[in-house]
């Protein structure tokens, strides 16, 4: 798993050179849904890495009378809601060269 907390990607909104998100695939609905997929996996991991970090934390106890603040845990969160979107470290990736994609029925032409 790639470590997206190391990510230059922008934390804020800015604006990107449509020719150069749509150089890759000459068409730019299809970049955006390239885009869209990656940023969907960063999302899972981003997420699954989170959940298994606060469960380090986590207190298996039924009372519901015990409900305390643990400190550490918050500042988990609070690091996972700084980083960048996934959305702008898909896009950073793309302009970056760094996604692999593939037409599959112009791969399957190849035999």
């Amino acid at each position: 798993m790639k470590d997206y907390k190391k990510s230059e990607a922008p934390v804020t909104t800015i604006t990107f050179d449509r020719s150069k998100i749509e150089e890759p695939t000459q068409n730019i609905y299809e970049s955006i849904s390239i885009m869209a997929k990656r940023a969907n996996q960063i999302s899972g991991d981003l997420k699954q890495e989170l959940l298994e970090k606060l469960d380090e934390f986590a207190t298996h106890n039924d009372s519901l009378e015990e409900i305390f603040e643990n400190k550490e845990q918050i500042e988990v969160s609070r690091f996972y809601e700084r980083l960048p979107k996934s959305t702008s470290i898909a896009i950073k990736e793309w302009l970056d060269g760094e996604i692999y994609f593939r037409k599959p029925d112009e791969s399957e032409n190849l035999d």
